[in-house]
């Protein structure tokens, strides 16, 4: 066929590539390169239910947490002192989501409870058995635990 035949109408619709429907957002490009492995913060993260079907049950002795945020006062950074004295201790969060959580096992009941007495005024004071929340921690199992304190 001649393009001299073509109809001029035709041509220019050949030429014009189609609208796109939508336009990507630019900032999601590149695509971030996730890592294979999770890092520590994020295994911290994770539930105890899913972490033991994934990696399997993990032997540990019994451990209670206290999970505290930022406070105003002379006390904090004595609080954070004994925090950081824990078996293991992590800083998850930014702003007002930052917290500190300290691990302690039942043989360091001493030390958890001089730490609680530092934080447990606060509301936002989580007591974990387990890395588990727990119904009644700070009312039944905080006072079970100092049973065990030396007398």
């Amino acid at each position: 066929m001649n393009d001299s035949s073509a109809d001029p109408a035709q041509k220019n619709v050949e030429t014009v590539p189609p609208t796109p429907r939508y336009r990507p957002d630019e900032r999601f490009w590149p695509y971030v390169a996730l890592s294979e492995q999770p890092d520590q913060d994020e295994l911290v993260a994770i539930d105890p239910d899913l972490r033991a079907a994934l990696y399997g049950p993990a032997v540990q002795p019994f451990s209670m947490t206290l999970v505290f945020p930022k406070f105003e006062g002379a006390r904090y950074e004595e609080a954070v002192e004994r925090a950081k004295a824990a078996v293991e201790y992590r800083e998850t969060g930014r702003g007002a989501s930052f917290r500190h959580r300290a691990r302690f096992y039942s043989s360091e009941s001493l030390k958890l409870r001089d730490l609680f007495e530092l934080v447990g005024h606060l509301d936002e004071t989580e007591v974990l058995i387990d890395d588990r929340p727990v119904p009644f921690a700070r009312e039944l199992w905080l006072p079970l635990l100092w049973f065990l304190l030396p007398r």
